[in-house]
């Protein structure tokens, strides 16, 4: 019978539960959306193609691994984690070759090297998104690649390009095409057009060298990327990886089939998994503590507006049990329609942001996107669940009370909210506070990001619940304001005092649209900029090379410093390293002349003597793993090598170069890119020239010489560009705006969300105060004098809230800041910052303004005189 009561109601007032249903849908098409992307990085398929005729792959290991024991109360607890290392390991050509040989069911070996092998032609000729490799031709029957035009590459200058790279660059037999590979560009002769069995590769570009070339652009002698297995007629797959593994035992190579061989073969999209695992359980994490703030806020407003015929059911001897029950079935009904309609609409629109996050280069487009019936799941689950608990929630007092309070308070509202609302408030902001304390500790952007969104939620849930005093206390201070705009905002300001609760729950939204919008948008600026600044003061070169395409090649370094003028040019080349388990930035510098050009800030140690067994280190990784100079650093190198190097320096400018710094020599080895990212250039005065005072026309000339002598010292090295330190921070900043939207695209959906609230929450509370305009009307107020007065009361709200949000957003930011950079300055953007406020004033002004002039369209006569 319950049931059927509730159906009624839903019925009967289905404008009263519209804001309800808008929220609970919104939550479930974002949780369903995030949940594709966790489940995408869980269960999606990274299909192979370079190895789709080699039923088993043998790779290296790319996990660096780490084995605890320990001893309690006479147990021993054995725990093993792996972590992915960021470059591709290599196998061991010979030791692998010979135990596979052995193995019974094996009918050929082949030996795959994989390498950077970018063709240098026209643009848009390469595809943009599609990365380039080189193999020797010896590996083409893997995918198989066929010849359809020309011979197979037998000299050093021979070679082999894919039809589609052919098709696009429209070249043939006896062309000439550059390749920019791990050494100096150079120029290759076409000798033949290949095509694979299956059809053009879709995510990759393929070129094939001679098996000796390929070994030398490799640069790894002795190792492979992987081996292709082809078995014997008539041997089963699973048998033959079964005989591989076996024939391996005691080495750490690793044997694929399937769907595995995909991640072998694409180690970034393999590397995706755990990204799009991240973000999807960052932002459907955020996006569920929002849901439910502002779901409970929404049915506290629908319950408030009902409080009057709640109160009735009461005085007619509804019991406290039935009204609950009855709140309970209502809020599940819709949330089943919500639920079920907001999952369906969330499988597009995680449709929709995979495929934002795979334009803007977030993730790799092979790793395929996976779609079930778990997340909408999961979404209409956790909106029934949320219905549910936010109505019980907003239901409590009412079922609480006595019936005549119950009819009491739907005249007036309470002066003073429930205790156990204001000492869970009180609860909240302190957990707020401590978050922001602990935000202030936490050295890496990994960890402080969940924090810093955590406790924006938290302290929007505290203002919610002491909304009330706080709408208050704002109302005694915008006093005198307000009755300066006449009998408009002396009725605003009465609405203020006297409906303190109902205002508040305007504010709350409008508080976390502020607050996680100015988080969102300045968190990224307060990084960047704090490791642009560093790097900027730490470079002491006056000229930096810099290339449109995968790097610098030594040659071009080598040519640089042999250049008039000249007195240092330090190659830098990037990568990640671990230190146990824990991932750390790191990179390789030039020793030869480097406090020439770079200036890290050394707190202790120093650069002299820098060399192939050196290492300095950030402040952040001398902190969290004990080191002073002089101590022994064991680490593992990018593509899994390990290396032990002794700690000469410690540096303050992490941020900029990275935790730590090693010799180019060690790094470009160990690493798929050895080009650099950059390459910093000192230039002095000539040596003919003794007087060091120039004046600024001098320097000017000796500066516009250089700068030519540069530019033609690196003209045959294609993409190569001469840049001052200010052009190159102009890149800097460009990659790091990139990165920034990136962010924003992870965060959209949730401040879309808060911004439907907003409007949601505002057009709820304007809509049911029709009788209270009437009366108004009645009592001799103009239309326009309404209007105003509903005007007064948004830019109110909007004020209260902004400044809230805006409190919130800065004690965020500026914990975030010290913990992160070591200063209490956060980046804001002043106009962008005024944006934010004036496109939530929009917000507020239309969401009061429509319904309140739908309100008003009836005659005020007829609305006081209608049974309520």
């Amino acid at each position: 019978m319950m049931l059927r009561y509730a159906l009624q109601t839903v019925r009967d007032r289905k404008g009263g539960f519209l804001g309800a249903f808008l929220a609970l849908m919104c939550a479930a098409a974002l949780i369903t959306a995030c949940g594709t992307l966790m489940e995408t990085g869980l269960r999606g398929t990274i299909k192979t193609e370079r190895y789709a005729a080699a039923p088993v792959i043998v790779s290296a290991d790319q996990n660096v691994h780490q084995t605890t024991v320990k001893h309690k109360k006479g147990k021993t607890k054995i725990k093993h984690k792996a972590k992915p290392i960021a470059e591709r390991a290599w196998l061991s050509a010979d030791d692998i070759e010979s135990r596979l040989r052995k193995a019974p069911g094996v009918d050929a070996i082949v030996p795959e090297l994989t390498f950077l092998a970018q063709p240098l032609t026209p643009p848009g000729a390469t595809g943009d998104d599609r990365p380039a490799y080189g193999h020797a031709w010896t590996s083409a029957a893997l995918t198989p690649f066929r010849l359809v035009d020309g011979r197979a590459p037998s000299a050093a200058g021979d070679l082999v390009i894919d039809r589609d790279l052919a098709d696009r660059a429209e070249l043939k037999p006896g062309d000439r095409l550059t390749v920019q590979s791990t050494q100096s560009p150079r120029s290759y002769r076409v000798t033949g057009i290949a095509a694979p069995a299956g059809g053009a590769l879709a995510h990759q570009t393929s070129l094939f060298f001679s098996s000796e070339e390929a070994e030398r652009l490799a640069a790894h002698p002795g190792k492979v990327s992987a081996f292709g297995v082809i078995p014997d007629r008539g041997t089963d797959v699973a048998d033959l990886k079964q005989a591989v593994a076996h024939a391996l035992d005691g080495t750490t190579a690793q044997v694929s089939t399937g769907d595995g061989r995909g991640p072998v073969e694409f180690l970034d999209a393999a590397g995706d998994r755990v990204k799009l695992i991240s973000m999807g359980g960052a932002m459907g994490g955020t996006s569920l503590l929002v849901a439910i703030l502002v779901v409970v806020g929404t049915f506290a407003l629908s319950v408030q507006q009902r409080h009057r015929e709640l109160a009735l059911l009461r005085a007619v001897a509804a019991t406290p049990k039935q009204i609950r029950r009855l709140l309970g079935r209502e809020a599940l009904l819709v949330g089943a329609a919500a639920g079920v309609i907001g999952s369906l609409a969330g499988i597009p629109l995680g449709a929709w942001l995979h495929g934002r996050f795979v334009e803007a280069g977030a993730i790799s487009a092979t790793l395929e996107r996976a779609v079930s019936v778990f997340p909408p799941f999961v979404a209409i689950g956790a909106t029934l669940l949320g219905a549910w608990a936010a109505a019980r929630i907003a239901g409590r007092r009412i079922v609480r009370i006595r019936p005549a309070e119950a009819l009491a308070e739907a005249r007036v509202e309470r002066d003073r909210p429930a205790w156990s609302r204001v000492i869970a408030g009180l609860v909240l902001l302190v957990g707020g506070i401590v978050l922001v304390a602990v935000l202030s500790v936490l050295r890496t952007e990994a960890a402080s990001t969940p924090v810093t969104y955590l406790a924006v939620v938290v302290f929007a849930c505290a203002i919610a619940l002491l909304g009330p005093f706080v709408v208050r206390g704002a109302a005694a201070l915008l006093t005198g304001l307000l009755r300066l705009t006449g009998p408009s905002g002396k009725l605003a300001h009465a609405n203020l005092r006297g409906n303190a609760a109902r205002m508040a729950a305007a504010v709350t939204p409008l508080a976390l649209l502020t607050g996680m919008t100015c988080t969102v948008l300045f968190m990224q600026p307060t990084l960047g900029d704090a490791a642009r600044t560093q790097a900027r003061d730490g470079i002491r070169a006056n000229w930096v090379l810099a290339a449109q395409g995968p790097g610098v090649p030594a040659q071009a370094a080598r040519a640089v410093r042999s250049a008039e003028g000249v007195e240092a040019a330090t190659e830098v080349v990037r990568t990640t390293v671990r230190v146990g388990l824990v991932k750390y930035p790191a990179q390789g510098v030039t020793p030869e002349g480097l406090t020439r050009t770079w200036d890290p800030d050394i707190t202790s140690g120093t650069l002299k003597g820098f060399g192939k067994d050196s290492v300095a280190i950030s402040e952040r990784a001398a902190d969290q793993l004990g080191l002073k100079p002089g101590d022994t650093l064991k680490f593992t190198l990018g593509d899994g090598t390990k290396a032990e190097l002794t700690v000469r320096a410690v540096y303050a400018r992490g941020l900029g170069f990275g935790d730590l710094t090693m010799a180019h020599g060690l790094v470009a080895r160990h690493v798929d890119n050895p080009l650099a990212t950059m390459v910093l250039v000192k230039s002095g005065p000539k040596s003919d020239l003794k007087n060091n005072l120039k004046s600024d026309l001098q320097n000017d000339l000796a500066n516009n010489r250089t700068e030519k002598q540069l530019t033609a010292a690196v003209a045959k090295f294609p993409g190569v560009r001469v840049l001052d330190p200010a052009a190159f921070d102009g890149l800097e900043a460009d990659r790091q705006q990139a990165n920034a939207e990136v962010n924003l695209l992870a965060m959209g959906l949730v401040l879309a969300f808060t911004a439907i609230a907003v409007v949601n929450t505002l057009a709820m509370s304007v809509s049911e105060r029709i009788r209270e305009f009437a009366m108004l009307r009645l009592a001799g107020a103009t239309r326009r004098q309404v209007l105003r007065m509903l005007r007064i009361e948004a830019l109110s709200v909007l004020l209260i809230g902004a400044v809230l949000g805006s409190g919130v957003a800065l004690a965020v930011l500026t914990a975030f800041s010290v913990g992160i950079t070591g200063s209490a300055a956060p980046a804001v953007t002043p106009l962008v910052y005024v944006s934010v406020v004036a496109v939530a004033g929009l917000l507020a002004l239309v969401a009061t303004a429509l319904p309140g002039r739908a309100a008003l369209r009836p005659l005020p006569v007829a609305v006081a005189t209608a049974k309520e």
